[in-house]
């Protein structure tokens, strides 16, 4: 480790920089879609279509529990460094692709997927671990500002390279995120590790020093140290973790709170919208999606302010309070132009446009960030390499599934009635949320474990 003081704002910056390629290769093909539809003639191919844009997510199922598991053994650092590597590489190889060669490219999203799975489970543990428990949530929202800025410039480099030739537009628009990746890998280099990882692995000395660099007093330092020192010996004299351990008594409760979540922010429908937003708009007004690229990028900035506004709200609100609001407001917004339609079938296509913006307002600003907060402080120590990784994984099956069957179901129905199907599960997401959920705000990551770590 790096002997030089290291900047707080340094660390948190780079901790959660792994966001931005997480949402530029989730965000990407959002714009370079309709230009590989052209170039390799897909019109009629929606299940092709949809493989091709979910392949990034279902690589991110396994990669999410893959890294979750690694992330113990060889540390936060090492694996975003790790992930970082795949980013750049298969970006580039995804840009490369054969012409009409949809296999080769589905192949390629995967393993990028490896990675963005990886990060979505790393950085909301890393920051977490780092980050003092009264600024914690607003941290963990710089990871959510991150991802929705990679998402805003995939959406901005696909409208500036729109003019170009369909077979160059795509690739470069799929190549560009290489860049961020080296980035990424450049900073990283000069991060150190987790306190609460290095503490699990024997190394308190090191992790002192760490916590050096962002607590304010010697006395926090002592006091979190002693806490986090308790928790792991307390874990070292248990048994060994397994994946049974996830669902023991000791342990449901907060599990399934987490994973429940994580799955319900993928299944409520967002990235129906994030992926689709030009084919959407062009269903609804009939202008050709190549020519709508100014959507995405209004999407984004909503998305961009929606987490700034969170990193406000952060620690004034309760968790499950924003949870279960937001949540309702999210649902009604998808259910109403079902309704509307059907009191006034003439009513204006491009009013589920209008109440998909509302959505993406309030879904930017509670579900999509506390998602990641919760992941990030909700499970014991002990599990919660494996347990980040799981929920990162259900969070991924539901963004898959999502940007798989969207173009197929719109294929075969209404957008109006597609959406109401989403907004019903926003509704049991915040019926899930007021249930099941415990409240972490202004709690430490040892207090959480100790109050809701029993036998249920």
């Amino acid at each position: 480790m790096n002997e030089e003081k290291i900047s707080s704002r340094f660390i948190y910056f780079f901790g959660a920089f792994g966001g931005i390629l997480f949402g530029y290769d989730i965000g990407v093909m959002t714009g370079a879609l309709p230009f590989l539809e052209k170039d390799w003639n897909l019109y009629n191919s929606a299940g092709i279509v949809g493989w091709i844009t979910s392949a990034v997510m279902f690589g991110a199922i396994f990669g999410g529990a893959l890294a979750g598991q690694l992330a113990d053994r060889l540390g936060r650092r090492k694996m975003i460094l790790i992930s970082a590597i795949i980013f750049a590489v298969f970006s580039v190889l995804s840009a490369i692709a054969p012409n009409n060669g949809s296999y080769y490219l589905i192949i390629m999203r995967i393993f990028l997927g490896l990675a963005v799975g990886a990060a979505s489970a790393l950085v909301p543990a890393y920051i977490s671990e780092l980050a003092p428990a009264a600024i914690r949530g607003r941290l963990s929202g710089l990871n959510q500002t991150m991802i929705v800025s990679g998402m805003l410039i995939s959406y901005i480099v696909d409208y500036i390279l729109k003019g170009l030739p369909n077979q160059i537009a795509w690739r470069l628009m799929l190549g560009f995120a290489c860049i961020p990746a080296i980035i990424l890998y450049l900073g990283v280099m000069k991060l150190p590790e987790s306190p609460r990882y290095l503490i699990k692995n024997g190394r308190p000395d090191e992790a002192r020093k760490v916590m050096s660099y962002v607590r304010s007093s010697e006395g926090e330092i002592n006091n979190e140290i002693n806490q986090i020192k308790e928790t792991a010996h307390k874990e070292q004299e248990a048994q060994k973790t397994s994946w049974s351990a996830l669902f023991s008594g000791k342990y449901r409760y907060l599990v399934i709170a987490g994973v429940g979540v994580a799955a319900f922010q993928q299944f409520q429908g967002a990235n129906a919208i994030f992926y689709y937003i030009p084919l959407i708009v062009q269903k609804a007004t009939g202008q050709a999606a190549t020519s709508a690229l100014m959507w995405p990028i209004i999407q984004g900035v909503i998305l961009v302010i929606g987490s700034l506004v969170f990193m406000w709200i952060a620690e004034k609100f309760n968790r499950r309070t924003l949870l279960m609001f937001a949540g309702t407001i999210m649902g009604l917004s998808f259910i109403l132009p079902a309704i509307i339609r059907w009191i006034d079938p003439h009513a204006s296509q491009m009013m589920i446009v209008v109440f998909l913006c509302i959505y993406v307002a309030f879904y930017s600003a509670t579900w999509a960030p506390l998602t990641w907060v919760l992941v990030g402080e909700i499970f014991p120590l002990a599990i919660r390499g494996r347990a980040a990784g799981l929920a990162s994984s259900f969070n991924w099956i539901g963004s898959w599934a999502v940007g798989l069957l969207f173009p197929i179901m719109t294929a075969s129905m209404s957008q109006e009635v597609v959406f109401a199907i989403f907004g019903v599960i926003c509704l049991f997401g915040a019926l899930f949320v007021k249930t099941c959920v415990p409240e972490t705000r202004g709690h430490s990551l040892e207090e959480i474990e100790s109050r809701y770590s029993k036998a249920k």
